[in-house]
């Protein structure tokens, strides 16, 4: 008998030979604006680690009394022995934060939003969904079994066509988008979408991942940015990014979280987040409430970023926040930006299909707060070789 995953070793063979094999990075030091990567001191322009959270001092403390009071895990799912006091805490502060009745932390953003959509929908029900947002609000809609409409981009007339075209169809409606793209890097037009729902009685969900400490005040997020409180039913967040730790959480009425906790099957199946997680998050939005001077230098920051590489000639796409694409089009000539990238000091992943479109590879570049102008100046510098040596300018 031949070895029945063979053809695992064919596809890895494949995409070897078509130079869109990605082997892990190793990290060897703190997630920072330079850090130590396969024992190599670089720029490190591939976290989501946006306000430099992640070595916070605070942050650091929170983790350490938490730990050195509760031990090192919670020992149970939330349903059964898992819900901590530091658990309930931080979910009453996130919801004070959003301006929202009740909030549910997950383990992850990914869990929030497949757990979230699969519980709330049935196959008799219909989502509408942005062609690019996230795999994990993709696979929630897969697992819901609810009939699932693709609008164009941003379309949000699209998107409302689909919505009149169902309002004789049975079933909720659920219209969906991210509040920032994760590899584009725009953000979604959210009042026209909430309109859009308004005007067809359909639930209005938003991932708001890579908005969560980057747009609002405080960086409340895209709900916050366009004024839109109260008219967004479900918001999912994350602890992951801007915030510096881990995790997801989702905002909305009181019932819709009472009904998650019943529901949603990352919260009753997954261990809680142990002590020392919940109480770094819980530290991290005092510092967002009481800094917002590092919201302030990671978008000087992005502007700075952003105009170089617009200077170089480089196609940045459609970006509009600290997510900045460098987009070459041809996934193999990504993978070898980003190794030149690594070999002078740069660290910027190549991104390919399926994560973006065929013929849309690029290089992804995020900023922190916490980059210099000297490091920034010394990553375009390292951008305009490696892109003339490839023939990418």
């Amino acid at each position: 008998m031949g070895d029945p995953l063979a053809f695992l070793s064919e596809q890895l063979g494949a995409w070897r030979q078509a130079g869109t094999y990605q082997r892990l990075r190793i990290l060897e030091s703190a997630s920072a604006a330079e850090s130590r990567f396969d024992g190599k001191e670089v720029i490190n322009l591939a976290s989501n680690n946006y306000l430099g959270l992640t070595t916070h001092p605070r942050l650091r403390e929170a983790a350490l009394e938490a730990t050195r009071r509760y031990g090192v895990g919670s020992g149970a799912v939330r349903t059964i022995s898992g819900t901590m006091s530091l658990h309930m805490e931080l979910e009453e502060r996130i919801a004070r934060f959003k301006h929202v009745e009740a909030c549910v932390v997950f383990q992850s953003g990914f869990a929030a939003n497949a757990g979230t959509v699969s519980a709330i929908l049935g196959p008799e029900d219909h989502i509408i969904s942005d062609e690019l947002n996230h795999a994990s609000i993709i696979d929630g809609c897969r697992l819901s079994k609810a009939k699932i409409h693709v609008f164009p981009h941003k379309d949000a007339a699209a998107a409302e066509k689909i919505l009149a075209e169902l309002e004789s169809q049975p079933g909720r409606k659920l219209l969906i988008t991210d509040g920032v793209f994760s590899m584009d890097g725009d953000i979604g037009p959210l009042p026209a979408l909430v309109e859009a729902a308004e005007r067809h009685g359909a639930i209005m969900m938003v991932d708001d991942a890579h908005s969560s400490g980057v747009l609002g005040k405080n960086g409340r997020g895209s709900v916050d940015h366009f004024g839109l409180h109260g008219r967004v039913h479900v918001q999912v967040g994350t602890l992951s990014k801007a915030v510096g730790v881990l995790g997801g959480y989702v905002c909305g009425s009181r019932d819709l979280i009472d009904f998650l906790y019943h529901r949603a099957r990352p919260f009753l199946f997954s261990t809680s987040h142990p002590p020392a997680v919940a109480a770094s998050c819980l530290a991290a939005f005092d510092v967002l409430e009481q800094e917002p001077e590092r919201i302030e230098r990671l978008w000087d920051n992005t502007r700075y970023f952003k105009a170089g590489l617009t200077r170089l000639g480089l196609n940045t796409g459609m970006s509009e926040t600290p997510i900045t694409p460098v987009i070459v089009g041809d996934a193999a000539l990504a993978h070898r930006l980003s190794a030149a990238l690594f070999e002078e000091g740069v660290l910027a992943t190549g991104i390919g299909y399926p994560t973006v479109p065929q013929g849309k590879a690029r290089v992804r570049t995020i900023v922190t707060a916490t980059h210099t102008r000297e490091q920034l100046d010394r990553a375009l510098e390292v951008f305009e070789r490696a892109a003339k040596k490839l023939g990418v300018l």
